[in-house]
């Protein structure tokens, strides 16, 4: 397999449009499955994407052609540029057309080889498990590492490079009919608390030796750190400044605009994402193959900066590309890869230990939009539903499906806990960066009995 450099060199000489934006994504992959307490499977992959845009401009309406390829012969380089352009000349005119970034060379690493993964990463991770192998519960679960390496390159003299390492674990413990999950999102295995993720999933099947059965309707919920995060990264994914402009979602306002500014809770809850959140660093420029309406092509190369989507409980800022936040005179603001969350100190046990009764709810599953406009969601509870009565879990409680809107749950939570890093259960394969406090919701709806096991 050829440099990605030099994919990239051979297509902007292919190049006869106006202006050409070539992405390339190296990407390697390591996992490992392990079912009933035994190893079972490991694998490594090694993928590449090309995407080439070519742009035909039409005064100051620019035209996109964008075509991507799995192939790694170098041969089927010049046969990608030509169709991209093909397809830029018949293209209509880009609602998102700005200038290109433009950019002074390349940086230090350019030429520097593309790293990879391999099943090794897992070393320590097979040990401490192989060892909860031999404890009474069956384990079920996998984890995976990837090292993607995204190369940004433009007529313009944009060059930029990014390796991002995202790997996460995910574990299921059952016991006498009873199931359990935990998971946690790494960068680079080194620090696993495996022993940390038993130890609770242990005590978490302990609880499920007392079952307690309850209808649907309103409860007082504790929410750790992974539903939350779930929650608040759909809501994150929805902050859309044009369709709040244009009256289509939650964020709009009554008569016109959007709710910037509007007070979400008196709790000092700020949402945000930021590429140089440590330990949840993330790809710090804009690389996309196709313009949607939170981002543009033609900001390929961009720096993506700190934004704070809700700061101190009021909504703060949307999502708008360069060419949407000019139209309606609103700050440029493009989400990073990550999602933090902080306005709590409390801990999930300091916060159980004061609970006189709630539901503890600690995995979400299948979550849907139910209204955008209303950003109402529903989904399922799986893996643990637990009844906590006088400061201690007490038993286990049946499933259910809930419908619910991550803003309204802001709105109406009473206590958020510290921020913990943590691992999303329904989004962790698109989003492992994320950190989040524990939320207490005085009346989370249930609104109807799941028979999910």
């Amino acid at each position: 397999m050829i440099a990605p450099q030099k994919v990239i060199d051979d297509a902007l000489a292919a190049a006869t449009v106006d202006e050409t934006i070539v992405i390339v994504r190296d990407r390697a992959e390591a996992s490992l499955r392990w079912a009933n307490s035994s190893m079972t499977t490991n694998g490594v992959s090694m993928g590449r994407s090309t995407s080439v845009l070519s742009i035909v401009w039409d005064g100051g309406t620019g035209h996109v052609g964008s075509v991507q390829t799995g192939e790694v012969d170098p041969a089927v380089i010049r046969d990608v540029v030509a169709a991209s352009e093909a397809a830029a000349r018949a293209a209509p005119g880009a609602r998102d057309s700005a200038s290109l970034i433009t950019g002074s060379g390349a940086p230090d690493d350019w030429d520097d080889a593309v790293p990879t993964t391999g099943a090794e990463v897992f070393g320590d991770l097979a040990a401490s498990l192989s060892r909860g192998f031999k404890g009474p519960d069956a384990l079920y679960g996998f984890a995976r590492h990837e090292l993607a390496t995204t190369f940004v390159a433009s007529s313009t003299g944009v060059r930029r490079r990014f390796t991002q390492p995202t790997g996460s674990v995910e574990i299921n413990a059952k016991r006498d009919g009873a199931s359990a999950w935990a998971g946690v999102g790494t960068p680079d295995f080194v620090d696993v608390p495996v022993d940390q993720l038993l130890s609770e999933l242990s005590t978490r099947l302990g609880w499920s030796k007392r079952t307690v059965s309850l209808p649907a309707g309103r409860y007082p919920t504790l929410m750790p750190p992974s539903t939350v995060a779930d929650m608040m990264i759909y809501l994150v994914w929805m902050m859309d400044g044009r369709a709040a402009q244009e009256g289509r979602t939650a964020l709009s306002a009554t008569g016109g605009g959007t709710r910037v500014g509007e007070r979400l809770t008196q709790s000092p809850v700020t949402l945000y994402s930021d590429p140089l959140a440590e330990p949840l660093q993330c790809r710090p420029f804009v690389a996309t193959s196709s313009s949607s309406e939170t981002v543009s092509v033609f900001d390929n190369g961009m720096d993506i900066s700190r934004v704070d989507w809700i700061r101190d409980g009021v909504i703060n800022a949307l999502a708008y590309p360069r060419a949407a936040a000019a139209e309606f005179g609103e700050p440029l603001a493009v989400a990073a890869d990550n999602l933090l969350m902080t306005g709590g100190d409390a801990s999930l046990d300091e916060i159980i230990a004061r609970t006189e009764r709630a539901l503890l709810l600690t995995t979400l599953w299948y979550i849907r939009t139910v209204d955008p406009t209303m950003l109402l969601l529903t989904g399922l509870t799986r893996d643990g539903v637990y009844l906590i009565e006088d400061g201690k879990v007490s038993a286990a409680v049946n499933n259910f499906r809930f419908n619910e809107s991550p803003l309204h749950l802001l709105q109406r939570a009473t206590e958020v806990g510290a921020t913990e890093i943590t691992l999303p259960r329904e989004w962790g394969d698109w989003a492992t960066r994320a950190a989040m406090p524990a939320l207490m919701i005085p009346d989370f709806y249930m609104s109807s009995v799941s028979q999910a096991q």
